[in-house]
Protein backbone atom coordinates (compact mmCIF):
# COMPACT_ATOMS: atom_id res chain seq x y z
CA UNK A 1 0.00 0.00 0.00
CA UNK A 2 1.95 3.38 -1.24
CA UNK A 3 -1.32 5.49 -1.10
CA UNK A 4 -1.27 7.21 2.69
CA UNK A 5 -4.87 7.54 2.71
CA UNK A 6 -5.85 3.87 1.94
CA UNK A 7 -5.14 2.79 5.24
CA UNK A 8 -6.65 5.77 7.03
CA UNK A 9 -10.50 4.39 6.71
CA UNK A 10 -8.95 0.96 8.27
CA UNK A 11 -7.23 2.73 11.03
CA UNK A 12 -10.34 5.12 11.92
CA UNK A 13 -12.42 2.14 12.45
CA UNK A 14 -10.39 0.29 14.50
CA UNK A 15 -10.28 3.53 16.27
CA UNK A 16 -14.25 3.68 16.67
CA UNK A 17 -13.85 -0.13 17.51
CA UNK A 18 -11.31 0.56 20.53
CA UNK A 19 -14.10 3.23 21.67
CA UNK A 20 -17.21 1.20 21.56
CA UNK A 21 -15.56 -1.71 23.55
CA UNK A 22 -14.66 1.39 26.36
CA UNK A 23 -18.07 2.33 26.07
CA UNK A 24 -19.68 -0.89 26.46
CA UNK A 25 -17.63 -1.58 29.61
CA UNK A 26 -18.80 1.98 31.18
CA UNK A 27 -16.28 3.55 30.11
CA UNK A 28 -17.76 6.55 28.77
CA UNK A 29 -14.75 9.68 29.22
CA UNK A 30 -12.17 6.99 27.48
CA UNK A 31 -14.77 5.98 24.79
CA UNK A 32 -15.68 9.61 23.95
CA UNK A 33 -11.35 10.21 23.14
CA UNK A 34 -11.61 7.12 21.05
CA UNK A 35 -14.45 8.23 18.99
CA UNK A 36 -13.15 11.48 18.70
CA UNK A 37 -9.64 10.16 17.02
CA UNK A 38 -11.92 8.15 14.74
CA UNK A 39 -13.36 10.72 13.21
CA UNK A 40 -10.25 13.40 13.53
CA UNK A 41 -8.92 10.31 11.25
CA UNK A 42 -12.14 10.17 9.24
CA UNK A 43 -14.81 12.66 9.31
CA UNK A 44 -17.07 10.94 6.83
CA UNK A 45 -17.26 7.54 9.17
CA UNK A 46 -20.74 7.58 10.49
CA UNK A 47 -20.70 4.79 13.01
CA UNK A 48 -17.58 6.54 15.06
CA UNK A 49 -20.24 10.27 14.87
CA UNK A 50 -22.85 7.39 16.43
CA UNK A 51 -20.91 5.99 19.25
CA UNK A 52 -19.73 9.75 19.68
CA UNK A 53 -23.45 10.59 19.84
CA UNK A 54 -24.42 8.14 22.09
CA UNK A 55 -21.50 8.49 24.55
CA UNK A 56 -21.88 11.96 25.24
CA UNK A 57 -25.51 11.80 25.81
CA UNK A 58 -25.08 8.97 28.21
CA UNK A 59 -22.46 11.39 30.04
CA UNK A 60 -24.98 14.00 29.94
CA UNK A 61 -23.55 16.48 27.41
CA UNK A 62 -26.89 16.56 25.17
CA UNK A 63 -26.07 19.67 23.31
CA UNK A 64 -22.90 18.31 22.08
CA UNK A 65 -24.72 14.74 21.92
CA UNK A 66 -27.65 16.36 19.83
CA UNK A 67 -24.28 18.02 17.54
CA UNK A 68 -23.10 14.87 16.85
CA UNK A 69 -26.24 13.13 15.91
CA UNK A 70 -27.43 15.86 13.52
CA UNK A 71 -23.89 15.38 11.77
CA UNK A 72 -24.63 11.50 11.61
CA UNK A 73 -28.42 12.11 9.80
CA UNK A 74 -26.00 14.91 7.35
CA UNK A 75 -23.81 11.55 6.37
CA UNK A 76 -26.39 9.11 6.39
CA UNK A 77 -29.72 11.05 5.55
CA UNK A 78 -31.65 7.72 4.23
CA UNK A 79 -30.62 5.81 7.28
CA UNK A 80 -33.97 5.55 10.04
CA UNK A 81 -31.82 4.94 12.66
CA UNK A 82 -29.77 8.01 12.63
CA UNK A 83 -33.02 9.89 12.29
CA UNK A 84 -34.13 7.42 15.75
CA UNK A 85 -30.76 7.96 17.43
CA UNK A 86 -31.11 12.07 16.71
CA UNK A 87 -34.84 11.59 18.03
CA UNK A 88 -33.86 9.93 21.32
CA UNK A 89 -31.15 12.65 22.13
CA UNK A 90 -33.59 15.46 22.02
CA UNK A 91 -36.57 13.86 23.92
CA UNK A 92 -33.88 13.35 26.44
CA UNK A 93 -33.45 16.57 26.46
CA UNK A 94 -37.06 17.72 26.87
CA UNK A 95 -37.19 18.96 22.77
CA UNK A 96 -40.11 17.04 21.72
CA UNK A 97 -41.62 18.47 19.29
CA UNK A 98 -37.80 18.11 17.46
CA UNK A 99 -37.98 14.66 18.55
CA UNK A 100 -41.05 14.06 17.43
CA UNK A 101 -40.39 15.18 13.85
CA UNK A 102 -37.00 13.37 13.88
CA UNK A 103 -38.69 9.91 15.04
CA UNK A 104 -41.66 10.90 12.18
CA UNK A 105 -38.88 11.52 9.39
CA UNK A 106 -37.18 7.70 10.70
CA UNK A 107 -40.80 6.24 10.38
CA UNK A 108 -41.11 7.45 7.18
CA UNK A 109 -37.95 6.37 5.88
CA UNK A 110 -38.66 2.81 7.31
CA UNK A 111 -41.71 2.59 5.31
CA UNK A 112 -40.33 3.50 2.18
CA UNK A 113 -37.75 0.53 2.70
CA UNK A 114 -40.05 -2.05 3.46
CA UNK A 115 -41.89 -1.22 0.13
CA UNK A 116 -38.98 -1.82 -1.31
Amino acid sequence: MTDPHSAEPSEAKATYKEGFGLFVKGEIAPAIARYREAIEMDPTLAIAWNGLSMALAKQGELDSAIEAAERLVELEPDDPLSHTNLSRILMQQGKITEAEDARAEAMGLQMRGDKS
